[in-house]
C-alpha cells in the first residue's frame, strides 16, 4: 500500500470511530425525546383535555377575553396564555407516577400587578380540591416554578407541604430557602430556590420535564436536574401522590407547546442519582 493510500484509509477508519462515538453519545442522550411510545399528547386546537380557570368572578370555563388560546406555529400548536388574569388552565383528568414534559417561552407582554417584576407562570401539579384555593387562581398544590432567571423552583401552594434540601440564605426574600444538594431533607412549606438556573435567553424555547412517583418529584430544566422533593403531604397531613395538573395564568404573556405525558414506574437514573431520595 502506497503512502497515500495509508493516509486515506486512516483518515476513513478516524472518521468511522468519531462517527460512531457521536451517534452513540446522541442516541443515548435522545432516546426518550425521540421514542414517542406511551407519550399523551395533552394539547389540541380545542384545548379537549383541560377547563379553563379565571380568578372570580369569571370562574370556570368562562373566557370571554381568550386568555387561553391555542395558535398555529409552522404546522405545530401552541397555547397562548396572555397573562392578563389570574387563573389556570387545568386537566380534566388526574394524574400519578409520571413524566410530564414540555416546552415554553415568554412573550413580550406584562400585566398589573407584575408590570416591574419578573414574567411568570408556572405548573401546578397534584393539584387537588377547589378551584381559586390559592390566591383565588389556583388549586392546592405542588408547584414547578416557571419564572424568569428562576426556573424550575419548588413552591407548595394551598398549605401543601414536602420534604427538600435546603439551607436558609439571608440573600434571599423572608422565608426563601437555597435548594442544597449536600443537606439533609427538611419539611418546608414556602418556597425553595433552586442553585442552578439552566433557562434559555428570553424568546428561545425551553424544555422543561417534570418526574413524579408517589409523594417524590423531580424537577429537570433544559436537560439539567435543578430540585427533587419528597413526602408530599396535603393540608391535611395527607399523603399526596396525585392529582390535576394547572398551567398557570400570571400577568405575563407565556407560550406552551408539545405538551405531553406518560406513565413511569422510576427515574432516570442520572437524576435518580442527583435527588438521592
Amino acid at each position: 500500500m502506497t503512502h497515500a493510500s495509508k493516509l486515506l484509509a486512516f483518515i476513513a477508519s478516524s472518521l468511522l470511530c468519531v462517527y460512531g462515538h457521536t451517534q452513540q453519545i446522541s442516541s443515548s442522550e435522545e432516546v426518550e425525546a425521540t421514542n414517542d411510545a406511551g407519550w399523551e399528547n395533552l394539547i389540541d386546537g380545542e384545548l379537549s383535555k383541560w377547563d379553563k380557570w379565571l380568578k372570580e368572578p369569571l370562574g370556570l370555563n368562562n373566557d370571554p377575553s381568550g386568555i387561553y388560546s391555542v395558535i398555529d406555529e409552522e404546522g405545530v400548536p401552541v397555547l397562548k396564555i396572555t397573562g392578563e388574569i389570574y387563573g389556570a388552565l387545568t386537566t380534566k383528568k388526574s394524574y400519578s407516577n409520571y413524566h410530564l414534559q414540555m416546552k415554553m417561552k415568554w412573550g413580550e407582554k406584562k400585566w398589573p400587578p407584575r408590570l416591574e417584576r419578573k414574567r411568570d407562570s408556572g405548573i401546578c401539579y397534584h393539584c387537588y380540591g377547589s378551584h381559586g384555593v390559592h390566591g383565588g387562581s389556583w388549586k392546592a398544590c405542588l408547584e414547578y416554578q416557571v419564572q424568569e432567571k428562576d426556573m424550575g423552583d419548588f413552591i407548595p401552594l394551598g398549605k401543601t407541604k414536602a420534604q427538600v434540601r435546603v439551607r436558609h440564605d439571608s440573600a434571599l426574600e423572608a422565608r426563601h430557602l437555597r435548594y442544597e444538594p449536600s443537606a439533609d431533607f427538611s419539611k418546608v412549606d414556602w418556597y425553595v430556590h433552586c442553585i442552578l438556573e439552566p433557562d434559555f435567553p428570553n424568546g428561545e424555547w425551553n424544555t422543561l420535564d417534570l418526574y413524579v412517583i408517589g409523594d417524590t418529584a423531580i424537577h429537570v430544566v433544559n436537560g439539567k436536574f435543578v430540585c427533587a422533593l419528597k413526602g408530599a403531604v396535603k393540608s391535611n397531613g395527607e399523603t399526596l401522590t396525585e392529582g390535576q395538573i394547572q398551567i398557570q395564568s400570571e400577568a405575563a404573556e407565556v407560550y406552551y407547546k408539545d405538551i405531553r405525558i406518560k406513565n413511569i414506574e422510576s427515574y432516570p437514573a442520572l437524576f435518580e442519582k442527583e435527588a438521592r431520595f
